[in-house]
Parts: C-alpha cells; sequence; structure tokens
C-alpha cells in the first residue's frame, strides 16, 4: 500500500500526534532531539527495542570456517558488528597486526572503534553515510583481501557490489537479528510509530498478529525500512531521510508542524 492518500490535516491526519514509540533504545543521558520534542510539543514519547541481537557462538562461527587473519581488511556497518567482531576475536584469542585495515560505514561507527583499538589514521577509512559512499573508499584499494562481519539479516548491496567488481571477499555472521519479546505490552495504540529497519516491521507483526493500523502515523527511516512498511501492508506517513529532514526526529518534528498548520487552517475556515 502506498503513502497515505488523506491531506495533513483530514482523515486519519485529523488527530495530531500526542504519543511517539520509537523502536530503539531509549538515549542514555539527559540530551535528545526525541526529549526536545516532546518538551516543546507537550508529546509522550517512549522507547522499546523491537528487535534484539544474539551472538554467534564462537564455536557456531567456527564452522563458517573462515580465518580472520586471512585478511587485510575489515569492513564494518554498525556497532553491533564492531561488538561481535571484537568478542569473536577475544574468544579466539586473535590480536589484530597493526597493518590491518578498517572500513567504516560513517565516522560514528570509525569513533565507537576506539572501543577496542587505536586508531592510525593510515588504516582507518570512512564513508560519509550510506554503502554507496563506502564504495567510493573501497574502490582505492582493490588489492586488500576484505572481511565482512555481519548479522544474519543484513543488507545485499555490499556482498553484491564487492562480488560484482571481483574484490577478495568473505562474509562470515557473527550475530543474529531477531524479535524481541514484547509480550508485557498490552497494546501499540500509539499515535505514531517510528521504525529503522525491516526486522521492526517483522517484530511488530510477530508480536500483534492481529495489529491494525487505523489512525496511527508509521515513520520509517531509510529506503529499506520503508518498502518494508509498505510490503505489510501498511501507509507510510512520515519518511527520512528527506533534504529537509535528513533524521528521524527532523522528519517527525516536520510533519508534527505541517499537520497542526493543517488542523488550525481547517478550523479557521469553518
Amino acid at each position: 500500500m502506498a503513502e497515505s492518500k488523506d491531506q495533513p490535516g483530514t482523515g486519519r491526519h485529523a488527530k495530531s500526534i500526542a504519543s511517539i514509540l520509537v523502536t530503539q533504545p531509549k538515549p542514555t543521558g539527559d540530551i535528545s532531539p526525541y526529549f526536545t520534542i516532546a518538551e516543546k510539543y507537550g508529546i509522550k514519547v517512549d522507547f522499546r527495542e523491537f528487535i534484539q541481537v544474539d551472538p554467534v557462538s564462537y564455536k557456531d562461527f567456527r564452522k563458517e570456517k573462515v580465518n580472520i587473519l586471512d585478511h587485510t581488511a575489515i569492513i564494518f556497518t554498525s556497532r553491533n558488528a564492531v561488538d561481535h567482531f571484537f568478542r569473536i576475536c577475544q574468544e579466539a584469542k586473535i590480536e589484530m597486526p597493526a597493518e590491518m585495515k578498517y572500513f567504516c560505514i560513517s565516522e560514528q561507527t570509525a569513533n565507537y572503534l576506539q572501543k577496542y583499538i587505536v586508531l592510525r589514521k593510515r588504516k582507518l577509512f570512512v564513508g560519509l553515510r550510506t554503502a554507496s559512499d563506502l564504495f567510493e573508499v573501497i574502490k582505492k584499494h582493490k588489492s586488500e583481501k576484505f572481511l565482512y562481519p555481519c548479522s544474519d539479516i543484513r543488507k545485499d548491496d555490499i556482498p553484491e557490489f564487492m562480488r560484482a567488481n571481483n574484490y577478495k571477499f568473505t562474509e562470515a555472521v557473527i550475530y543474529r537479528t531477531v524479535a524481541s519479546d514484547l509480550s508485557d505490552l498490552s497494546d501499540v495504540k500509539y499515535d505514531c510509530l517510528a521504525f529503522f529497519s525491516p526486522s521492526g516491521i517483522s517484530s511488530l507483526f510477530v508480536n500483534f498478529p492481529d495489529f491494525v493500523q487505523d489512525g496511527t502515523r508509521i515513520a520509517a527511516f531509510g529506503p529499506t525500512t520503508a518498502k518494508a512498511v509498505r510490503d505489510a501492508g501498511l501507509e507510510l506517513d512520515i519518511e527520512a531521510p528527506m533534504p529537509n529532514a535528513p533524521s528521524m526526529t527532523g522528519a517527525i518534528e516536520e510533519y508534527i508542524r505541517r499537520n497542526a498548520e493543517a488542523v488550525a487552517a481547517l478550523k479557521s475556515s469553518k
């Protein structure tokens, strides 16, 4: 199903957003754009992880017959990948050689890498944000033997790019993404549900198979999540990133602002 055909302030959009469920962990600390939205608009914002990460045991990893030290470069696309890769290394008693190169999808992931190693600029290569950005960096290092530690559920873009360009490349599943148990939630009757991965949409229906959207607005971050929303037969109301809203919070706030203006305009016209 495509995006809602209702105009802002009409139909299922006539009711303003008073509650949001963010399907991610609650931010640490007291500063977050979500807290700012809650205070600015008087909105209830709750957080609950819809997916959880389960480690692949070292015993199971060995069954993949991947020799980490046969590679000269590691590709990291998330903090989870960083954590579970070095967990495997610790259990295997592997110390990463100083000459190992690291390719990170973003500055955030690269900075997180410092939790485990002393970063050397000449061994660290960083994309701007997306896999496509990272490809431009990888193209300059065609002779490397790449290892891609990942989840059992991952996008196809990196493996497809590596194979299409005949890079020496190994994929290693080091953690699994599964639906969280949300049985303690009585329901998901929020005015807005914010999703960040297709797995989150899957978890919604695993936990609430009879879920009906009704007037609930659905927010999705990233094209694959947006596609999962539509494929599930839900109407997508808020999509990020967009040119005027690169973040999920920015997209939600833009929707709240436009919807409030539309509701006010309709009232004044009556």
